[in-house]
């Protein structure tokens, strides 16, 4: 019995996911739960089992294809007799229904719609309702051919804009000659092989699947000037491909667009960080402000760390006592840990942290979170973010880990970079940058020294957050990096 995997709903609200990588192909026998494809949702890598035994028979979509929810991917072969509806396998039920239908005319029986004589009264027969054949002298009426101003192409062919071709030269068979060929089929009578579908003026018809399509119009490739190697001379993706890459012939490098730019397609990861970022720089008032520290001891505090047994399995970097930090001010200063109710007009409060860390992966921003981040001691604080990044980083990331969170630190100072003014992750009250840790000089009791220095950035809602809140939280975060201890006293 073959079976059609569907592609499932794997996140709320998903509709549809890119085929990333098969892990099986057609023969290869398949287990139960056995991980089959790679997915790429609008948040993250998602890995499908299959959910039967059996031998796959097909993989019914390529990789690096979108596909809506619901459409069949994968066919297997459970090697189970199919059954008709009333339990009888299908095979047994075809020789039933056989059987139960009387034999026709031995000669002259008309069906409807087939031209002939009808049979003699003498070999009519009573057959069951809705089954055999049917004596008479019914004639189907003629189709109605189309017009040249309505004209009807098949599903797969589409008029595409473009220089009309000319007429395509019929193809003769095989050891006959064209004329030969046209000759044997006047005298057998056989109907005139039907003419290619009339186009508009200025458009042709190309035959190619909707995938193959997208694919041109997202290569920049005109697939009127692309010939077909596919059955019938169809279009395929290799023939895309393969257009997209050949160079215009007579002309020069730089009359070539397609060497000099690129077109990527927006969807997945990147998509949904987009759709989520405009959403909420046009929804929340955002507000950024900025604080530049002296992080000397927060460097000679993080060395001391790496020392500590209880440390020696984990790394332990500046983003560690960042995040310390945060966790501590948010407690003292609840307000920052809360989101807008648009619907309700309410302010949520919420009473424990789950900490968004702004991962930067090959497929596009993930911000993960560490769920009740504010009742992990240190050690453990510093395993959730390695084993965060580590995910993230392999693409990884599930979307339950990415939802839920509630105040977020982009660490924009792995990049070189001092500062930035980060946008509110949605349906968060704000975010913390951190920068880039360098050399600086700095008045230290009135004399100048060189120091470690950083600046932090603070972005938030406005509507939540007033400047009084937002510049507390951001002098607390900054006086602890200043001093570690007050990490202690004020935990």
């Amino acid at each position: 019995m073959r079976r059609e995997f569907k592609l499932p709903d794997v996140g709320e609200g998903l509709t549809e996911a890119e085929i990333v990588r098969w892990h099986v192909k057609a023969g290869d026998a398949v287990k139960v739960n056995q991980i089959v494809v790679e997915i790429e949702t609008a948040k993250s890598i998602v890995e499908l089992p299959i959910p039967w035994d059996g031998v796959v028979t097909g993989l019914l979509a390529e990789e690096g294809r979108t596909v809506e929810v619901g459409v069949p991917i994968i066919a297997v072969d459970t090697g189970e007799e199919a059954a008709t509806p009333g339990g009888v396998p299908a095979d047994r039920g075809k020789a039933l229904a056989k059987d139960m239908v009387p034999k026709p005319p031995e000669e002259g029986a008309v069906e409807p719609g087939v031209h002939g004589t009808p049979a003699p009264k003498e070999k009519r027969q009573a057959v069951l309702v809705g089954y055999g054949v049917k004596t008479g002298a019914t004639k189907r009426r003629p189709r109605k051919q189309p017009s040249p101003e309505t004209p009807v192409a098949s599903p797969s062919r589409v008029g595409v804009d473009g220089p009309p071709r000319g007429p395509a030269p019929s193809a003769p068979v095989a050891g006959l000659s064209p004329g030969a060929a046209a000759d044997t089929d006047a005298a057998a009578g056989a109907p005139a092989a039907p003419a290619p579908p009339p186009t508009v003026a200025g458009r042709v018809a190309v035959l190619a699947k909707p995938p193959v399509r997208k694919l041109a119009k997202d290569l920049g490739v005109d697939l009127t000037q692309v010939t077909g190697t596919g059955p019938q001379g169809s279009i395929t993706r290799e023939d895309v491909h393969a257009a997209s890459e050949a160079p215009a012939a007579g002309k020069p490098a730089l009359e070539q667009p397609q060497q000099l730019e690129e077109r990527i397609p927006v969807k997945g990861v990147r998509k949904m960080t987009a759709q989520a970022m405009v959403a909420s720089a046009f929804t929340a008032p955002h507000v950024t402000e900025f604080l530049q520290i002296d992080v000397t001891r927060t460097m000679e505090a993080v060395h001391r760390l790496r020392a500590l047994p209880d440390f020696a399995d984990v790394k332990v970097s500046p983003l560690l006592l960042v995040a310390k930090a945060v966790l501590t001010a948010a407690a003292r200063h609840p307000m920052i840990n809360s989101t807008w109710d648009e619907k309700n007009q309410e302010i949520i409060v919420k009473h424990y942290v789950n900490l968004g860390i702004a991962a930067a992966t090959p497929r596009g921003l993930v911000v993960p979170n560490i769920k009740n981040a504010h009742a992990l001691t240190l050690p453990d604080l510093a395993r959730h973010l390695a084993e965060l990044t580590e995910t993230a980083r392999a693409g990884r990331t599930q979307p339950a880990e990415m939802s839920g969170g509630t105040i977020t630190i982009t660490n924009v100072g792995v990049f070189g970079v001092d500062t930035g003014t980060p946008i509110l992750n949605p349906g968060e009250a704000a975010i913390l940058a951190f920068g880039q840790v360098r050399d600086t000089p700095w008045v230290v009791d009135g004399e100048l020294a060189v120091r470690k220095a950083t600046t932090l950035s603070l972005s938030f809602d406005h509507r939540i957050v007033d400047g009084e809140l937002g510049s507390r939280f951001l002098r607390d975060v900054g006086d602890m990096l200043e001093d570690p201890l007050r990490i202690m006293a004020w935990s």
